[in-house]
């Protein structure tokens, strides 16, 4: 997402580059290209104007101080009002209640029933919460199975009634009220109340969300819109919150090929904070949003933060410290190596991480990072015997041919596997020995290029 956008605003920034100073006229000039950048990305019309407007009030009132470039002031108002623009400040969940209930709307498409799945097991793993998943669609054939296999998949409980999923003899108000005497009884702390989507403001279907609403009074709304359906999504986003008056709103399919417009509009037009967003399938890939990160990697600056973030979060200490005594005894195996690979698929989606580092996202742009990469590599490692994967010195040509074999690779693949986990144990092993690392942050001898003489 925003790739587009993000060229288009350092194309903008050029025109600034080499001026001297910053004038009405090249203000001007620049803010027109950025403009078009803005509309070209599907942000809504009046949002963009007031946008560069703003811009360009504080651009001319800015004394540029000498070590300033004109061009990385600009940036710099950009920046911080996208930021803005998005809603300045991180906005949390508000749980206080016990139990704690948030309440899913949304179209049908927009990866509700998924986003409640992906929420739950935010809450549980991150947040040590124990939540109930509340089936109330009863109108969408297998909604309610759907929900039960997503529980399943990350150990959540799902309540749905006990009369089955057929439409007319349920009450989805009655659902939502059950699973919070369910949750009360059985002591959990957070139910996540999943409706019934709509094709379009359907008049019968508002009336009963809103119905639920009133009925549960949940301490979050939070409305589910498909970041993809650009400025159609801010629309359908007006017209939920001026009947439902929502909490939050979540944005997701942020990892397709999405202009942005949604995001950079739809604070601005509902004036409610963008609270998730959803960068992939997998139920680990939501994330808080942070509008100063999001206004970082528009301009192409990166994540580092979100990267170290995710790093944190699979991150073991004792695991950390077992895995350094190995590599000190030149013990790090195949079976490390795969733990290792898990940990980073953990974390997202390959191309968006690396698009968090400053700089390599630029790079990639054009690059089809496949998110299947380690595929192959996974099947070599899983393709050895116990013995093989411990001692990988053992792995003679008889041996690498049946592991080809069985992975469906060739011997190359095979071949060029082991030459990569041998060079990585040796630089794993260098920079874990302490007389190694003594002698890399020791100052380089006068002369040597490395000393001020």
């Amino acid at each position: 997402m925003f790739e587009n956008l993000s060229e288009r605003l350092e194309r903008s920034f050029k025109i600034l580059k080499g001026e001297g100073k910053i004038t009405e006229i090249n203000v001007a000039e620049t803010l027109k290209d950025v403009r078009r950048a803005l509309l070209d990305a599907d942000v809504n019309y009046k949002v963009a104007k007031q946008f560069t407007d703003t811009v360009k009030q504080k651009a001319l009132g800015q004394n540029v101080l000498t070590a300033v470039k004109p061009q990385q002031m600009m940036v710099k108002i950009v920046h911080d009002e996208l930021a803005l623009l998005m809603g300045g400040e991180t906005a949390e969940l508000q749980l206080k209640s016990r139990p704690s209930i948030i309440l899913m709307a949304g179209l049908n498409g927009a990866g509700k029933t998924t986003f409640a799945g992906k929420l739950a097991n935010m809450l549980k793993t991150k947040r040590n919460r124990k939540p109930l998943l509340a089936a109330c669609d009863v109108y969408r054939p297998a909604a309610v199975e759907q929900l039960r296999v997503l529980g399943e998949q990350i150990g959540v409980p799902v309540y749905s009634s006990p009369l089955g999923g057929t439409e007319g003899g349920l009450d989805p108000v009655k659902i939502a009220q059950d699973a919070i005497l369910e949750a009360k009884s059985r002591d959990y702390d957070t139910v996540i109340v999943d409706t019934a989507g709509r094709l379009a403001i359907d008049e019968k279907l508002m009336q009963e969300i809103a119905a639920i609403k009133a009925a549960i009074n949940p301490d979050e709304t939070l409305f589910v819109v498909d970041a993809m359906t650009g400025q159609d999504a801010v629309n359908t986003a007006k017209e939920f919150n001026e009947r439902l008056d929502y909490t939050g709103v979540v944005l997701t399919k942020l990892d397709g090929d999405t202009r942005g417009g949604a995001a950079l509009s739809i604070r601005t037009v509902v004036d409610k904070p963008i609270k998730f967003v959803g960068t992939g399938e997998k139920m680990e890939a939501i994330d808080p949003f942070h509008p100063a990160r999001m206004a970082d990697r528009i301009l192409g600056m990166g994540d580092i933060v979100s990267l170290v973030e995710r790093a944190q979060e699979q991150y073991d200490e004792e695991e950390a410290k077992r895995l350094e005594r190995k590599i000190r005894k030149n013990q790090f195996d195949f079976n490390d190596f795969y733990a290792q690979i898990q940990q980073i698929k953990k974390m997202g989606n390959i191309k968006d991480l690396a698009s968090m580092i400053p700089g390599v996202g630029k790079a990639l742009k054009d690059i089809d990072i496949d998110d299947n990469a380690f595929k192959s590599i996974e099947a070599i490692i899983l393709s050895m015997t116990p013995k093989e994967r411990t001692h990988p010195e053992v792995l003679n040509t008889s041996r690498r041919q049946r592991i080809a074999k069985g992975s469906g690779t060739d011997i190359q693949a095979v071949n060029r596997l082991i030459k990569q986990f041998d060079q990585t144990r040796k630089m794993m092993k260098m920079v874990t020995d302490p007389k190694m690392a003594k002698t890399l942050s020791r100052p380089l001898p006068s002369g040597r290029g490395g000393a001020a003489r």
